[in-house]
């Protein structure tokens, strides 16, 4: 995984005939010549500040509000008890081996009678609610002392107080967890939104990457530096909530 990255890291910075030059030898993860046009042709050429624009709003609001429903619906599913709630907790399951790709023709067809094509909500709204956040969070919640809840009803919380006083604060961990797969799956999402846009307005860095790349003249140059422009918001999330990640790895292990 890391030569791809080097090789894409290297090339942005080589003037564009010197791109593929050496792609056979060690001197392809050599920068020569090195030049930052080829960032800023990229950003000019392709309207990298909008696309960016997009993609920030569309996966910002998305793990916001699936940080939202997914804890709420797995804690449900992991404290309180109510009929049909091992029916549910097996259909999620369930639904976690059920591809993208088999869902996607009825939701565009849903996305259409709602005349939500080409807007911001049919990138969104699908993604809010994900069955293996739900059962990370369900699996999580579990693993928590139940002396902690009881004391906060003793102490008159509800389940609602209870989850955002108690519960809340001591899962950072799964939050940070679901935070950093939910961005990292978002950022590359380009199935959906090919489907679902059809103007620059609302398009996101994947399909703009993929228009990029038929854009006459052909520089490679300038490809690598929009892909590497588009790795960086993942790779810095993936930095600031790294620790936290880490911790919530290892508590699911150490659960196992």
């Amino acid at each position: 995984m890391l030569v791809p990255l080097a090789f894409m890291f290297v090339g942005a910075v080589k003037p564009n005939p010197d791109v593929l030059a050496d792609g056979g030898s060690w001197r392809a993860f050599v920068p020569s010549g090195m030049t930052f046009d080829n960032f800023t042709s990229a950003w000019e050429r392709s309207d990298f500040g909008r696309l960016l624009l997009n993609s920030l709003v569309v996966c910002g609001v998305t793990v916001v509000l699936g940080l939202i429903a997914n804890s709420m619906f797995g804690y449900a599913l992991a404290r309180l008890r109510w009929t049909g709630r091992n029916l549910v907790l097996a259909t999620v399951v369930a639904l976690i081996i059920i591809p993208f790709e088999a869902l996607a023709i009825p939701l565009l067809l849903f996305m259409t009678e709602l005349g939500w094509l080409d807007t911001y909500q049919a990138q969104i709204i699908p993604f809010v609610a994900n069955p293996f956040f739900i059962y990370l969070f369900y699996s999580f919640f579990t693993t928590l002392p139940r002396e902690l809840e009881e004391a906060a009803r003793m102490d008159g919380a509800g389940p609602w107080r209870t989850f955002r006083s108690v519960i809340v604060p001591l899962s950072r961990p799964a939050y940070a967890s679901v935070a950093i797969l939910s961005f990292l799956m978002n950022w590359g999402q380009l199935l959906w939104p090919v489907m679902v846009t059809r103007s620059e307005s609302v398009r996101p860095l994947p399909v703009g990457m993929a228009v990029f790349q038929t854009l006459p003249p052909l520089q490679w140059g300038d490809i690598m530096a929009f892909a590497a422009m588009m790795t960086a918001p993942s790779l810095i999330v993936f930095l600031i909530f790294q620790r936290a990640f880490v911790q919530g790895v290892a508590a699911q292990a150490v659960k196992e």
